[in-house]
């Protein structure tokens, strides 16, 4: 069974895909260390290391090999992200988030967690996350109209978090929870190679 999530066709020609099951299990994990971070007083630390350790999982093969191989064991798992948040200067809750998920065998709902914790930031400073890839760095004004464009479409303060990810050719995707919208030409182009499988 594919673990791709569905997707379904808007009118406007944009993609949307619901991955809500597998946030389930980031949320949960997102919410305790949530609630740790703000009852320590350490939350805006623990979200900056999240961010940091994202953009290294997203740069680094390795790091992505270490989390994802089942090669490696839990505990090798968990010395490899400890060198990593020593190095990095994570805050100690960090740290020890790090090393239950690595216990816990869960270190693979990163991407998840880091989703969902980004969104209860941005749920207390009154904003909704919004997650913005696009193939190359958008300009100020482009960011800009995003922005407004985000806005106008949720009835909320965006809080967004822009990435850049020559894999999807061109276009935007706009994920906000578990939902994906995909405008990407790497996207189009797919969905035309299906229908011409179809035809």
């Amino acid at each position: 069974m594919s673990s791709e999530p569905a997707r379904m066709a808007t009118p406007g020609g944009f993609f949307v895909a619901d991955d809500s099951g597998a946030m389930d299990v980031g949320a949960r994990y997102a919410q305790a260390l949530f609630d740790l971070a703000v009852e320590t007083g350490a939350l805006d630390a623990v979200e900056a290391d999240l961010r940091a350790l994202e953009t290294m999982r997203r740069e680094s093969a390795d790091l992505r090999r270490l989390i994802a191989s089942p090669t490696f064991g839990a505990h090798e798992k968990g010395t490899g992200l400890a060198a990593i948040a020593n190095r990095a200067r994570f805050h100690e809750t960090s740290g020890k988030f790090l090393g239950l998920l690595a216990a816990n065998g869960r270190l693979s709902a990163l991407p998840a967690i880091w989703a969902a914790f980004q969104a209860l930031v941005a749920k207390r400073q009154g904003m909704v996350a919004a997650q913005v890839t696009t193939a190359v760095a958008m300009s100020a004004a482009q960011s800009t109209r995003i922005a407004a464009a985000l806005r106008a479409a949720l009835g909320q303060e965006p809080k967004i978090e822009a990435r850049v990810d020559s894999a999807i050719l061109g276009g935007i995707r706009v994920r906000v929870g578990s939902r994906l919208f995909d405008a990407s030409l790497k996207s189009k182009l797919d969905s035309l190679k299906f229908a011409l499988k179809r035809a």
